[in-house]
């Protein structure tokens, strides 16, 4: 190898093939990644896991999945619009198991990165009827988590108010709280997470 680096080295180069091009970093092909922990016990299938996800996904120009070892996935796309999109419609799961989705640069190192926070919409059952309006559903679920936004539909579902939080994964879920209604009169607000996946720690 040493012997072929001192032969280039000697090499004279013309006036086309010289000076040395510079490749600058905005001339790269532009990814954007997620980084996703696969909450499941038995041994990841990246064929299985591209197959799962490329009609759920309908990603323009497809993706690349990576597997980085300890149940971590890079999926890889060109769009960061699509990147986005798949982000905002959390919680996604494989095999009903759940995954844990963050946006990745290549900054961090792998082994820093926390999957221990995901986006659920919540259900929020047995407010009473003078109650149901999202400033109440939003203020029952500060405790469950961080308040993304409510439901755009007042009175959504009838019985129900629904609100997007972003919860933490590594404490049990909520199942609901305790609200005064005055006068010393407490009643039980129960909760109802969406599309909720099998956890698996």
């Amino acid at each position: 190898m040493d012997e072929l680096t001192n032969h280039c080295k000697g090499l004279s180069l013309s006036d086309r093939e010289g000076p040395t091009f510079n490749l600058e970093e905005e001339m790269a092909m532009p990814e954007f990644i997620i980084a996703t922990k696969f909450f499941i016990r038995r041994a990841l299938n990246m064929e299985a896991i591209a197959l799962t996800f490329q009609p759920l996904w309908r990603s323009k120009n497809g993706f690349k999945v990576k597997n980085m070892g300890n149940h971590i996935v890079l999926f890889i796309f060109d769009n960061k619009l699509e990147v986005e999109i798949i982000l905002e419609n959390e919680p996604w799961n494989f095999d009903k198991h759940l995954m844990a989705l963050q946006r990745y640069d290549k900054d961090t190192l792998i082994e820093e990165l926390q999957f221990n926070q995901t986006s659920f919409w919540i259900q929020v059952h047995d407010i009473p009827v003078r109650f149901m309006n999202q400033k109440v559903a939003a203020g029952i679920c500060s405790q469950v988590g961080t308040i993304i936004k409510k439901s755009e539909t007042e009175g959504e579902g009838g019985s129900f108010m629904r609100v997007r939080v972003r919860v933490d994964i590594t404490i049990p879920l909520s199942r609901g709280r305790m609200v005064s209604v005055g006068q010393g009169k407490e009643i039980w607000v129960s909760f109802k997470y969406e599309r909720l996946p099998n956890i698996c720690y």
